[in-house]
């Protein structure tokens, strides 16, 4: 069966199947709104992101399934870094009249499995037809009590600057994949990555966090974005970078500067965030039960401005500072 001999409705019916049920859905898909039940104590927090393609995906070398997942993981990563538990998502999708029904089965089985691994599930959206592409949009809604939603301006002087992970492998990997290869560790980082929500809420939980952002649009403007919220200026020290392995060997090949990928390249989808000095302890306890590294790369201070420091203690100066959709 093709989409077009399955109709508008026929589709969204089969979307609704494999949706499935979740906690707080009183009614889901199937009305012209969905109604959902608040836990009492609670704040909603909201968060929408588009993928299109050609600009955010290139199907060449993009399985639907992975796509599916990703165009949840990255609202996810949204929701992590304000410290909140996500749990209802809202789907809109343009679709062009030839793409294949299988590939939407494969892309809804994808975004609804990394909803129920997540504890998301997805209550609404809309679809329509495109021509000019496969179009994607998401709404996250999610939850956190008033005392625990974390912002991207709560930075002070004395800060740590941390990061979760390692920093540079999905843009590694969107290189390596525009060179023709399909397979390694950066290629999955790029293609499946995994948010960290269970890092952002515990760290909103206990309280030792001051100002968060994911790592979305590169190292130096997602910090750039969280100094500038927050009024206040920073260093920044390459040689504490958290690099895998995989990118240390590759990306002196690749670039000219080994840290291009790191700073600028974006899609990591780790959570760069500030936190007191006198908490690092709390911190590496958290990075030993998460199994999840987390790393000190810099400091906040009060002059306005981000400062790069080198390896050898010069002041580094980037290429790029990362992805803006209309520089």
């Amino acid at each position: 069966m093709t989409l077009k001999e399955l109709g508008e409705f026929g589709f969204i019916r089969r979307i609704a199947t494999g949706a499935g049920s979740g906690s707080g859905v009183a009614l889901g898909i199937g009305d012209d709104a969905a109604a959902i039940i608040p836990t009492p104590g609670m704040q909603t927090l909201v968060t929408a992101d588009m993928l299109v393609e050609g600009i955010h995906f290139d199907l060449t070398f993009t399985a639907p399934f992975e796509l599916g997942r990703k165009s949840l993981a990255v609202n996810l990563s949204d929701m992590a870094a304000m410290g909140g538990e996500p749990r209802f998502a809202l789907l809109s999708l343009a679709i062009p009249p030839d793409l294949p029904l299988e590939f939407l089965d494969h892309f809804m089985a994808g975004f609804t499995g990394c909803g129920k691994e997540q504890g998301v599930t997805l209550i609404g959206g809309d679809t329509c037809s495109s021509l000019s592409g496969f179009v994607i949009s998401v709404t996250l809604m999610g939850e956190q009590s008033s005392s625990r939603i974390v912002r991207r301006s709560g930075a002070r002087p004395g800060d740590l600057i941390h990061v979760t992970g390692t920093v540079g492998d999905s843009a590694l990997g969107l290189e390596l994949l525009r060179r023709g290869e399909r397979g390694g560790g950066a290629i999955t980082r790029h293609l499946n990555p995994l948010p960290r929500n269970q890092a952002g809420v515990e760290l909103a939980k206990r309280g030792l966090v001051s100002a968060m952002i994911d790592v979305s649009d590169g190292l130096l403007a997602d910090l750039g974005h969280l100094l500038e919220q927050s009024g206040q200026g920073g260093k920044l020290f390459l040689r504490q970078l958290p690099l895998s392995a995989e990118y240390l060997r590759r990306s002196p090949v690749l670039s000219d500067d080994r840290f291009t990928f790191a700073l600028s390249g974006g899609e990591d989808y780790e959570l760069l965030f500030t936190s007191p000095p006198e908490r690092r302890e709390e911190i590496r306890d958290l990075s030993a039960s998460l199994q999840l590294p987390i790393t000190a790369i810099g400091e906040i201070h009060e002059e306005p401005a981000l400062v790069v420091i080198a390896p050898d203690g010069s002041t580094y100066t980037p290429g790029s500072r990362g992805f803006d959709h209309f520089a």
